[in-house]
């Protein structure tokens, strides 16, 4: 299996806490977006949208979409429970991530971290979409350990990839305590250092 991705992206993040998690075999090809990497005609010829993360698997079978690959990855383990409405579950919050978290958690961060602008100069309509995201995620964290279930599923790997790097782009935990406790959760389950 062969990984295509950029470590900075929490989308591509999602992707290798997965496959680390379930112990699977692979090489990861670092790409250098803001370089162009991915409008190559090469890449393009794999990844016709020209995204990031995209799997290529040893039978040349071609798989894109973070949360796509995360699911296809994890069936049959603990991270994909077996029970339909579960799944459903997951699904759920793996749809949410896409359409309200990620369209501003992850673009402000982009436009702090990697395109360098002043926290101060930040979109304010992007940034209360944000917060707004952040806070939706602590209120259903204050009851539960995980997002779904007692145990870590695909859908908190989703959700980790971009807020445990939301800092980077202004954002602020104080007070979002479940928040937090659960990223430390999920960095202690995954074995990765304390970001913050």
């Amino acid at each position: 299996m062969e990984v295509y991705g950029d470590l900075n992206s929490g989308n591509c993040l999602k992707v290798k806490y997965a496959a680390d998690h379930l112990g699977l075999d692979y090489r990861w090809h670092e790409l250098d977006i803001l370089a162009g990497a991915t409008r190559t005609p090469e890449f393009l010829a794999m990844s016709p949208l020209g995204q990031i993360p995209v799997v290529r698997f040893g039978d040349g079978r071609i798989l894109a979409q973070s949360n796509a690959i995360m699911r296809y990855l994890a069936r049959g383990s603990a991270l994909l429970p077996d029970d339909a409405f579960v799944q459903a579950e997951i699904d759920q919050w793996l749809f949410w991530e896409q359409n309200f978290h990620e369209p501003a958690v992850a673009v402000v961060r982009f436009h702090v971290f990697y395109k360098k602008q002043p926290v101060g100069a930040r979109d304010p309509v992007l940034v209360g979409k944000a917060q707004w995201a952040l806070d939706v995620m602590d209120t259903h964290l204050r009851q539960r350990d995980f997002f779904v279930g007692p145990t870590m599923t695909i859908a908190d790997i989703a959700l980790l990839g971009y807020t445990r790097l939301a800092p980077q782009g202004g954002f602020d935990f104080g007070g979002r305590k479940a928040l937090t406790g659960w990223i430390a959760r999920c960095e202690e389950v995954l074995g990765l250092p304390a970001l913050q």
